[in-house]
């Protein structure tokens, strides 16, 4: 009994972990109509720019936050302007300018550090709770914690505010959107600035726990396309909840069948989901197809 709980919790917390990196990426599809091949190098970034605050200015991690999400938001608001933008009516030129921001972060990154790995040190991280013998680190209950905040604040955003509203409008149809006075041009980028942000903000969060290296992101962008599939394009819930499911499918794959397979084992469920349901088990059906036609 012992092992199966300890497996569920291993599962939550890499579940909060996924959870965190996919609801960027899923906000920018969901309003953007993006796929952003570059979120997992903003989660690098991220890190390193907790790092460089531990190495530099002595702040805590998590403290580094103040400073790190913020330039990251101010990232994404000029990656919207100045890359996107001019190419919102070529969709698959914007897939394809993520990925060279993807090769473009990446490289800098190697090419700076020489590809030396880095560990930040946090004292929270060095605190264990024990309760009978499940053992949990600090920093994943505060990843986990983290998670469910953002998630709850995101959806309160989108539903309660009059700039959510918004954003909600022009997901629905931009056309209308702009006809109702609506700067949805604007929009994208203090979107692209926030699914940024919480790119930043994983990093901040995962840096404690991971060793930094410039392809560390390519660990968790794979994840997080097969837990906005899984949850649903644009669904806010639906990374919450995917990523809590394919953390269970990882933990429990890992720990009954083979740790080499447990990957292979989301990526069949992944599959499954995306010939079944196209739209994710929490997503708008067509919400898929609507983020490669509705780009004027």
């Amino acid at each position: 009994m012992a092992a199966f709980l300890n497996i569920v919790i291993v599962g939550l917390l890499l579940g909060g972990i996924y959870g965190l990196v996919s609801m960027g990426l899923n906000l920018i599809f969901g309003v953007v109509r993006i796929v952003n091949f570059a979120q997992g190098e903003l989660v690098m970034l991220g890190m390193y720019g907790a790092y460089l605050s531990w190495f530099l200015l002595g702040l805590d991690p998590y403290v580094s936050a103040l400073v790190v999400v913020p330039c990251l938001f101010v990232l994404g608001v000029i990656i919207q302007r100045f890359v996107l933008q001019p190419l919102q009516n070529e969709p698959f030129m914007q897939i394809f300018a993520t990925f060279g921001l993807l090769i473009l972060f990446q490289n800098a990154v190697l090419a700076i550090t020489r590809g030396t790995g880095y560990s930040v040190h946090s004292e929270l991280s060095r605190i264990v709770i024990s309760v009978g013998d499940i053992n949990v680190n600090l920093s994943r209950l505060i990843v986990l914690a983290t998670v469910i905040v953002v998630a709850i604040g995101a959806n309160w955003f989108l539903h309660s505010t009059m700039y959510g509203k918004a954003v909600r409008a022009v997901t629905q149809d931009r056309r209308s959107a702009r006809l109702m006075g609506i700067n949805v041009e604007l929009a994208f980028m203090l979107t692209f600035g926030v699914g940024a942000a919480l790119a930043g903000l994983a990093g901040v969060l995962l840096a404690p726990i991971y060793t930094l290296s410039p392809q560390i992101g390519g660990n968790f962008i794979l994840a997080a396309f097969a837990v906005v599939v899984l949850g649903g394009l644009g669904s806010v819930w639906g990374a919450f909840f995917g990523g809590f499911i394919i953390g269970l499918i990882e933990a429990f794959a890992g720990y009954y069948l083979s740790p080499e397979l447990k990957h292979a084992i989301w990526f069949l469920v992944f599959i499954a989901v995306l010939i079944v349901r196209p739209g994710g088990l929490f997503g708008i059906a067509g919400a898929e197809e609507v983020g490669l036609r509705e780009q004027d």
